[in-house]
């Protein structure tokens, strides 16, 4: 199995972050993994990329230029987010975000699309920062490429010490973005 996935949306929705335990959550599963980000010079809003591999073997190359699968989080980057992505591959688009005339017939005929109310789900949940969660747990659930347990213990790295608080939300909003598939 090996997962491409390219990771794209604007600077302060988590982005960098999302690639980063997407890939720590696959290197916890025996998977060899490749992150690559890319941001913009501001330091909020400017465009946020990061490109994955998830691989059961050797990665070959680190260099994403066809992926598997796509996450776009806002209407910006749908066009980034789209150009790279193989035909018939997996497009989840955050839908509070991206409206559904931005993504052409075209599109829709080249890959398979799924839209993802990210931001109102994590809105719902009580806090919009967690809609890169939602759509982990969308893509973890659509792809099967990581399996959606011991995230307590995954995520503690990633929030250690006293940011270990936003631990519980951030699963729910995981949990609450596989349950949107």
């Amino acid at each position: 199995m090996t997962e491409k996935t390219l990771f794209s949306g604007f600077g302060g929705q988590g982005i960098i972050s999302l690639g980063q335990i997407w890939v720590s959550l696959g290197m916890k599963q025996g998977r060899d993994v490749t992150f690559f980000p890319f941001y913009g010079a501001e330091k909020r809003g400017g465009i946020a990329r990061a490109s994955c591999i998830l691989s059961d073997g050797k990665i070959a190359s680190p260099v994403l230029s066809s992926a598997d699968s796509s996450v776009v989080m806002s209407a910006d980057s749908l066009e980034a987010g789209s150009r790279n992505l193989r035909d018939g591959g997996l497009l989840l688009v955050n839908s509070s975000l991206v409206p559904d005339s931005a993504i052409t017939p075209e599109l829709e005929q080249r890959v398979s699309v799924l839209r993802v109310p990210a931001t109102a789900i994590a809105e719902r949940l009580g806090n919009v920062r967690i809609a890169n969660m939602v759509m982990l747990g969308a893509l973890a659930k659509k792809t099967g490429a990581i399996v959606l347990e011991n995230l307590e213990e995954a995520l503690a790295a990633f929030f250690p010490g006293a940011k270990a608080r936003v631990i519980p939300l951030n699963i729910e909003g995981i949990v609450a973005g596989a349950a949107a598939v």
